[in-house]
């Protein structure tokens, strides 16, 4: 009899962005008439950069010709890419890497998720909260956690409450832990991370041989100076941090596919009989087994990014959404609602109001404005009481969807 993963049992909800779906679509079909507003899930609406597009449509055609076609390219990404990733994001603010530390994906999503395969069963894994729900559901699959309480919060990880009153960057624990999930700026709070917070974490992992999981895909919407863009300004992030980058939220990515992980080969990990291993070498052998790599023209439209028009074209993308979201930031702030992030990030972390719940604001929302946004406890316990929303938008919508709450009801 073939027994399924019981560890998937453990996972009482749909994954969140789903569970949206589905309540929008039935709030649809009862309302044809609707005009809803999507201010949840965070995907781009604008268009890729022009530099991308045509660098698309150059290599499309390098396939087409017997002379310039390529087949399989190497799993860990094309060298053109590894080097205009390292000159550009990193070399640029005075880290040196080796190009046979940058890892080139499909997905941020799938490297925080997958990452947890190279790391012991045992090991104890600490996660802020709230916190992007792939990092918690992939260990709960994996079978590193218990079942959930009643609050949502999984025997065995460690919750570090992010809160108005830690700035949503909260201390290290004070009992020692193997893996530590950090993103900043942060989805969904839209915090950032002092240089001097990030220290803080590379100590304690350095003295307790953790390492740091450092989700970064936003980084390139920090617009206060002194906020690192990588753990690795941080002396000593080397010896204790994989970093997670990608081109979806800044490039328009997200229906290309790219992004990139980089494991320094100073990074060690240990065997259960004391012998340090490389995670380099385990991250390498398992994405050769388990990814074929990212496609040649997609990685040519990553490379083109880089570029002064493709550089020009991705600021000003940013820009756009940065703008959404500081006309949602005063607008929200105007109607009384307390609001936090947008200034460093696409997200806006908002209070809800009347002491209504994440999801009975969620459903309060779509009736009375026809607008989406996504539920707090989403993201975890500490969630609850919160909502989260995108500034990737059209901007006619942005403004109509404040419009639109601005004429709500108060309370319940």
């Amino acid at each position: 009899m073939i027994r399924v993963n019981e560890n998937y049992l453990k996972l009482k909800r749909g994954y969140l962005f789903p569970e949206i779906g589905r309540r929008t679509a039935a709030y649809a079909r009862q309302h044809p008439e609707a005009r809803i507003i999507r201010l949840g899930i965070g995907d781009v609406t604008l268009p890729l950069p022009g530099a991308c597009v045509a660098a698309l449509r150059e290599a499309a055609g390098e396939m087409g010709r017997a002379e310039t076609f390529r087949g399989y390219g190497p799993e860990q990404g094309y060298e053109f890419l590894r080097e205009a990733i390292i000159e550009n994001e990193y070399r640029s603010r005075g880290v040196e890497l080796e190009a046979e530390e940058v890892f080139v994906s499909d997905g941020s999503k799938c490297d925080t998720g997958n990452i947890q395969e190279i790391f012991a069963l045992e090991s104890k894994v600490a996660i802020c909260d709230p916190v992007y729900p792939v990092y918690v559901d992939t260990n709960v699959m994996a079978g590193r956690t218990g079942e959930a309480d009643e609050a949502g919060r999984y025997g065995g990880l460690v919750y570090l409450a992010c809160t108005p009153e830690n700035h949503f960057t909260p201390a290290p624990p004070a009992k020692p832990v193997d893996l530590i999930y950090l993103c900043y700026p942060n989805n969904p709070t839209g915090a950032v991370a002092s240089r001097a917070a990030l220290a803080r974490w590379v100590e304690y992992a350095r003295e307790n041989r953790a390492i740091i999981l450092f989700d970064a895909a936003y980084e390139a919407y920090i617009t206060e100076g002194g906020i690192p863009h990588s753990i690795y300004e941080i002396p000593g992030a080397k010896e204790v941090a994989i970093e997670f980058r990608s081109f979806s939220k800044t490039a328009g990515f997200t229906g290309v596919r790219c992004a990139y992980t980089v494991a320094p080969r100073a990074l060690k990990a240990w065997s259960a009989g004391g012998e340090a291993v490389e995670v380099n070498r385990l991250w390498n052998r398992r994405h050769c087994t388990k990814f074929n790599g990212v496609s040649y023209v997609v990685q040519r439209a990553a490379e083109a990014a880089y570029s002064a028009a493709g550089k020009e074209e991705v600021r000003r993308l940013v820009g756009y959404y940065l703008e959404n979201a500081r006309v949602i930031r005063e607008r929200l702030g105007k109607m009384g609602y307390t609001v936090h992030g947008g200034v460093n990030a696409p997200y806006l972390w908002v209070k809800t109001p009347g002491g209504l719940t994440s999801w009975q604001f969620f459903d309060k929302l779509l009736a009375e404005a026809q607008v989406v946004g996504t539920p707090g406890s989403g993201f975890g316990p500490a969630g609850e009481g919160y909502f989260r929303f995108t500034a990737f938008g059209e901007r006619g919508q942005i403004e109509e969807a404040m419009e639109r709450m601005s004429k709500m009801s108060s309370g319940g």
